[in-house]
């Protein structure tokens, strides 16, 4: 009689272990290793070879032959997904995307499917979490009505297929991966053997029909997605949706795009009538800024070809215990300590006995080096109690000698400022070497943190 085998995975990379142990033996996670049920081992009697899925027969082609088609993308009708996209849909792709529970990944999705239904699209959304009254709830309140978009309630996945392959839709939305199942496979849904299974036959699928794929992921605790690493490897494209579900704000991040640029990002607006695009996000993050406070400066960052203004914040109070704290929400901390260590050494700041906070508004993460002199210019606005001027800006990466040096792309991040009225810039003199002064822009070029803090104070 054939017996069940039990095994157990790990959830972070899905290395299969006979034995569990508290920590991983192949990437060294803790507490990862989970039981799973692979399947019945069949008698030796009775064995007989796994049935495999046909392969696709495809012939041997050089490089030189084979055909170059364009490829032709099809528009979400939300601009801000169709930037992160890289252009829109790809006829096709494999989409994952992920965030916190209650962020809104639902609400966009369907959002998404009723622009492609007005389109002429045939659209099929399957939920494996709501019915499909609670996904009607949604849709009315939402103001969705098109005769174009269907609603599959299936956990199942071999049925999920064959449903797709008689309706033959443009666009499909599984929501979400972690709760779909092979049937012939003895693992319960969301472990690891399901999760890559499920995610091999829908990859399969979107490329033999040509149906593009939006797979909804779950994630950890710690923000990445649940299951094994190796399902954002399987996928075209991987989209983080972040923001905190008490402010309003949303981005929406590539870190993975076989079709376009990674690391690009849209803004959206969680709304009583679903999500809606920040068309000039600069402007929103900049609306409530308290003009002429001290710590406060504005600094222009880039998240992938976007030029984005915020406002750095910082606070600077005397401590009054013996470890001084700090608290920074919106950058590294690590990188903080050492533009610390900086401003005591080279500029003679005393900030041991300070407890200093930094705050970028917005919800934002700053984590390229050229806000280091923003944040320095903050820190010492706050340290002075003097403010900074509310048509100025600062940017530059600053070293360990207190040399400040040049950034990439300063002339699109110029282009935002002077668009948005901030007509004085302190930046790198390397920078300004290499480039040519706006009418009306009064750039300021220095070589030292030291000297950007005698031209601000």
């Amino acid at each position: 009689m054939a017996k069940t085998k039990v095994c157990f995975a790990c959830t972070a990379c899905g290395y299969e272990s006979p034995k569990w142990s508290g920590r991983c033996p192949s990437c060294g996670a803790w507490n990862t290793m989970e039981e799973t049920i692979s399947g019945p081992v069949p008698d030796k009697a009775s064995a007989k070879p796994a049935k495999q899925r046909p392969g696709t027969g495809g012939a041997v082609m050089k490089l030189n032959d084979i055909p170059e088609d364009t490829t032709v993308r099809t528009s979400t009708g939300i601009s801000e997904l169709d930037r992160v996209l890289g252009g829109g849909i790809v006829e096709g792709a494999l989409i994952l995307l992920g965030g916190d529970p209650g962020i809104g990944k639902s609400t966009l999705l369907i959002q998404a499917c009723s622009h492609l239904c007005q389109q002429g699209q045939k659209v099929l959304y399957v939920s494996g979490e709501e019915s499909a009254r609670q996904i009607k709830l949604r849709a009315n309140r939402l103001g969705i009505h098109d005769e174009h978009l269907y609603v599959l309630a299936e956990n199942a996945l071999d049925n999920v297929e064959e449903r797709m392959r008689s309706l033959s839709p443009s666009v499909m939305v599984v929501d979400s991966i972690q709760t779909m199942y092979r049937p012939e496979m003895a693992s319960a849904p969301g472990s690891v053997s399901q999760i890559r299974e499920c995610t091999s036959l829908l990859m399969r699928m979107a490329k033999e029909s040509g149906t593009s794929i939006f797979l909804v992921g779950h994630v950890t605790k710690e923000g990445a997605i649940a299951g094994p690493r190796m399902l954002e490897h399987m996928v075209d494209v991987v989209l983080y949706f972040e923001g905190d579900n008490q402010q309003q704000y949303r981005l929406l991040r590539a870190v993975k795009n076989r079709f376009g640029s990674v690391n690009e990002l849209g803004v959206f607006q969680m709304t009583s009538e679903g999500m809606q695009i920040v068309p000039n996000p600069s402007e929103q993050l900049l609306s409530h800024r308290a003009k002429g406070a001290s710590g406060s400066v504005v600094f222009c960052g880039l998240e992938g070809s976007r030029p984005l203004l915020c406002d750095v914040q910082a606070l600077a109070s005397q401590s009054y215990f013996g470890t001084p704290r700090r608290t920074v929400n919106g950058a590294d901390g690590s990188r903080v300590a050492l533009l610390l260590a900086v401003l005591e050494k080279r500029c003679a700041q005393k900030t041991y006995n300070q407890d200093i906070y930094i705050n970028i508004a917005g919800g934002l993460e700053l984590s390229e080096p050229a806000a280091d002199l923003a944040l320095c210019s903050a820190i010492v606005s706050s340290l002075k109690d003097q403010s900074i001027g509310a048509d100025m800006a600062v940017m530059g990466e600053i070293g360990l000698a207190g040399e400040v040096r040049a950034i990439p792309q300063c002339e699109r991040r110029i282009a935002e400022c002077e668009r948005l009225g901030f007509n004085h810039i302190i930046l790198p003199k390397e920078n300004l070497k290499r480039m040519k002064v706006p009418d009306g822009m009064k750039l300021v070029g220095v070589d030292t943190v030291m000297q950007a803090i005698s031209v601000l104070f």
